[in-house]
């Protein structure tokens, strides 16, 4: 799987091996001694990549900085690698978010299969979320009263009782329905209800029903 990791790491020889093994297997790699030098030259993650992050770094150590990209709304996935097998931290990390948490020394095999899956993962996040989004954006077009008939259709309201609800004609209702399934660009009505379910909307209508 191609794409760019980040090593931080304060130790130069294992920057040095890593970088080595990494390039050999296709990956593009940039290095770094601490935690700050990749903060100032932050990468974006709309390519593949994957931060590979040694718990002990001077000043701003492992956790720390992953606490810190997170606040700056960095998704990128984190795979640790630490000389000690730290539980405590092998936990705190992992519940942070981190993909996995390797001890040193590593194998290539190992290394390169925690990658790969970490940026799997990181994909099929990344695929969902932009899904996810394209809908949101599809739901904020509707207008009031297409957003009050999108929420009864989705929970299995038919046209009379919709109409009879909103104070409306079943014609009108049915004209709304129309439009409504026109700007969620859906073709038929399971559809729509897998797009609410997406966005949450049956839960809140459920709560506020």
């Amino acid at each position: 799987m191609p794409g760019t990791i980040h090593v931080v790491d304060d130790d130069a020889s294992f920057r040095s091996a890593v970088e080595r093994r990494l390039k050999k297997a296709g990956y593009v790699v940039a290095t770094y001694t601490s935690a700050q030098q990749l903060l100032d030259r932050l990468p974006g993650d709309v390519d593949q990549a994957c931060i590979l992050l040694d718990v002990r770094i001077p000043d701003v150590n492992g956790p720390e900085l992953q606490v810190r990209l997170g606040k700056l709304g960095s998704t990128l996935p984190i795979v640790f690698v630490s000389g000690y097998a730290d539980i405590p931290t092998t936990v705190q990390t992992i519940k942070a978010g981190a993909e996995d948490f390797l001890t040193k020394p590593v194998s290539s095999m190992q290394l390169i299969s925690a990658i790969e899956q970490a940026m799997a993962r990181h994909d099929t996040a990344r695929s969902v979320r932009l899904k996810l989004e394209s809908v949101r954006r599809l739901l904020d077009t509707l207008t009031p009263r297409e957003r009050q008939v999108f929420e009864s259709v989705v929970r299995g309201r038919m046209n009379k009782q919709i109409a009879q609800q909103l104070g409306a004609t079943e014609r009108t209702i049915k004209a709304h329905r129309h439009r409504v399934m026109e700007k969620m660009k859906v073709q038929t009505l399971a559809e729509l209800v897998s797009a609410a379910e997406r966005l949450g909307v049956l839960a809140h209508s459920d709560k506020n029903s």
